[in-house]
């Protein structure tokens, strides 16, 4: 679902492509930081008190839930505690 006209979806990509790929990848990098911090207040307010262990776990699993699958998840997660 895009609320965003052809013309200006255009005019945006031609500004984007116009930055070197530095710049993109350092606005790309800017935005994921961005939607972690929302994500992680997100979690904390729904669950306070959470250690940061679970945080993480959780943070993992709202960021890339549907992207894995449960048994990769499993595996991933467990690997936050022997750090």
């Amino acid at each position: 679902m895009t609320d965003t006209s052809p013309k200006v979806d255009r005019l945006l990509r031609q500004r984007f492509m116009a930055r070197s790929g530095e710049e993109r990848l350092a606005m790309g990098c800017s935005m994921f930081d961005d939607a972690k911090a929302l994500a992680l207040a997100g979690l904390r307010a729904e669950r306070p008190g959470m250690d940061d262990r679970e945080c993480r776990v959780q943070l993992l699993r709202r960021l890339y839930g549907r992207d894995q699958g449960e048994s990769r998840f499993k595996r991933i997660s467990a690997r936050f505690g022997q750090a």
